[in-house]
């Protein structure tokens, strides 16, 4: 496993830390024009990294204009073996707080603007039973572990994707609670979905800022005044900056667990994503899109 490279994608709030680091920036046109930002490679923990901040410089991407499919594919390019990737998020469940952390584990797709895949000339079907590499997850979950982190972290939750950048009703949080929603957020989908299509395992840690909505309600007439707009805007990027800190911390602490054995890698499954998954006769793809998209599939073409 000498070829491994880490990709790292961070969202709100780790995007920024990521840009403050050090490294050779690459900035690469794809066949789904450039990426959100330059793609900083460099070396953490005696590892090969990419840095890639999701939003762009300035947070200038909103959650439904990320190019994800640039980013992913670029990242292929580059040789990205690996991805861990953070992402803001509001609570749909009490017991998941504030700056906590959560490596979650399932997912619901509720996007319906964005390109969802990388093969629009043939039948590309990838199994997505499990979004997040269980293998990544582990790994995370032990560095949490040892020695024990000062920050909370929750082992598995449902991250519910929607479209935005409105957030959601409370009607819509309340269902998305009967769902089986843990978190909800706007940039999983279509990134974790992409990632399996480039068979680059990937694992999402989601950063906790705010209770969604469900938790809300309309105040009676003789209540206190709420929380003023600004303040509570301060406590969210408070939340928010911590929680990146941690996320920041804990990517760390996993990056040294793979260095000291990078064989633990071996393991993830969706490194071999598309060996069943082109049902497109072979001969019938045009020679143009086989080649448009060779970093992803051009090893079964002969």
């Amino acid at each position: 496993m000498s070829d491994v490279k880490i990709g790292i994608i961070g969202g709100t709030g780790l995007g920024q830390l990521l840009g403050d680091q050090q490294g050779t920036p690459h900035r690469l046109e794809t066949p789904f024009g450039p990426t959100s930002d330059a793609v900083l490679e460099t070396q953490w923990d005696g590892l090969n990294v990419l840095l890639l901040g999701r939003h762009g410089p300035g947070h200038r991407f909103n959650p439904s204009q990320v190019p994800f499919r640039a980013n992913i594919f670029a990242l292929k390019q580059l040789g990205c073996t690996h991805i861990l990737a953070s992402g803001a998020v509001g609570s749909l469940r009490q017991e998941f707080a504030p700056r906590d952390l959560v490596l979650v584990d399932q997912l619901i797709d509720k996007t319906y603007r964005r390109a969802n895949t990388f093969y629009e000339a043939a039948a590309v079907h990838v199994e997505f039973a499990d979004p997040f590499c269980p293998v990544l997850r582990g790994i995370l979950a032990a560095a949490a572990k040892e020695p024990a982190a000062g920050f909370n972290i929750h082992g598995d939750g449902c991250y519910v994707c929607m479209e935005g950048p409105a957030f959601s009703t409370r009607a819509e949080s309340l269902m998305h609670r009967i769902w089986g929603g843990d978190v909800i957020g706007m940039t999983a989908c279509p990134e974790a979905r992409l990632a399996r299509e480039a068979e680059i395992p990937y694992a999402l840690i989601a950063l906790v800022t705010d209770y969604d909505c469900w938790k809300s309600k309309p105040a009676p007439a003789n209540a206190p005044a709420p929380m003023d707009e600004a303040k509570l805007l301060d406590e969210i990027i408070g939340n928010v900056q911590a929680a990146s800190a941690n996320a920041m911390e804990l990517i760390r602490r996993a990056l040294r667990i793979i260095a000291a054995d990078p064989g633990k890698l071996a393991a993830c499954p969706a490194t071999g994503a598309l060996k069943r998954a082109i049902w497109s006769d072979k001969a019938a793809i045009a020679r143009e899109d086989i080649d448009k998209l060779a970093p992803l599939w051009g090893r079964y073409f002969g």
